[in-house]
C-alpha cells in the first residue's frame, strides 16, 4: 500500500526544452558541453558554488558573452507548466503524502516562480509536505544519501513509498533501497497518467 509518493520536478510537472539551453550557449561560442561545465553544473546543483561563481564559470566557454545573456540562455530549458498537472496534484494531494525532490539550481527555480507566477507557485508548493531542492540540501540524485534523507526525515517506509523521475538513474537508485518506482517516459507518458499504472 503506498502511502506517499515523491516526485521529481522537470519533465515531470514542468517541460523542459534541453536542446534550447545547450543550442543557445553555443550561438554564445561554447563549443560543446564538456567536463568542466557538467562539474559547474552539478556543483551549482548541490549549492556548492555561488550564482557568480557558476555564471563566470560559463562565461569563459563562452566568449565572454555577457551574464544577463548567459542566464537568459540557461533559462531557456524551462517550457510551459500545464494548469492540468496542477489540478491532478492537487486532487493527488488530499489522498497521500506528496513530496518534491528536484536536481536544480538558484537560476532556474528563482525563473520558475517568476515565469508562472505568485498564486501558481504557491499552489503548486502547497500541494507537498516538503519540497526538497539539490541545491538547498547540498546533495542530488541519483546518490543514495537523498533519498534516505527524504524517507529519514518524514518517517516514510522505502516499501510504502513511490518515486517518480524521468531518468533511469534516478528510479534506478530509488529501487535499489526498497522504493518503489516509476521512470515517467517523456513524450510518452504524462504524469497524470499514475492511476492507470498500476503501482498505487
Amino acid at each position: 500500500m503506498i502511502e506517499a509518493i515523491v516526485f521529481d520536478f522537470g519533465d515531470v510537472f514542468i517541460n523542459l526544452d534541453k536542446p534550447a539551453t545547450f543550442d543557445g550557449l553555443k550561438k554564445l561560442g561554447a563549443t560543446e558541453w564538456n567536463h568542466d561545465l557538467d562539474q559547474l553544473n552539478q556543483q551549482f546543483e548541490m549549492g556548492k558554488i555561488s550564482e557568480d561563481d557558476f555564471l563566470s564559470g560559463i562565461q569563459k566557454h563562452c566568449n565572454n558573452a555577457t551574464i544577463p545573456e548567459i542566464k537568459k540562455t540557461w533559462n531557456a530549458i524551462l517550457a510551459d507548466f500545464p494548469l492540468y498537472r496542477l489540478e491532478f496534484l492537487q486532487m493527488l494531494s488530499q489522498k497521500y503524502r506528496l513530496f518534491l525532490l528536484s536536481n536544480t539550481d538558484a537560476i532556474h527555480i528563482a525563473r520558475f516562480q517568476k515565469k508562472v507566477g505568485e498564486t501558481f507557485y504557491n499552489d503548486f508548493y502547497h500541494c507537498f509536505e516538503h519540497v526538497y531542492f539539490s541545491f538547498e540540501v547540498g546533495m542530488r540524485k541519483p546518490n543514495i544519501e537523498i533519498y534516505e534523507h527524504v524517507l529519514n526525515n518524514h518517517s516514510l517506509e522505502a516499501n510504502k513509498t513511490l518515486f517518480v523521475d524521468d531518468k533511469l538513474e534516478n528510479t534506478e537508485a530509488a529501487k535499489s533501497i526498497g522504493m518503489h518506482v516509476w521512470n515517467l517516459q517523456v513524450g510518452k507518458e504524462d504524469v497524470v497518467d499514475l492511476f492507470e499504472k498500476n503501482i498505487l
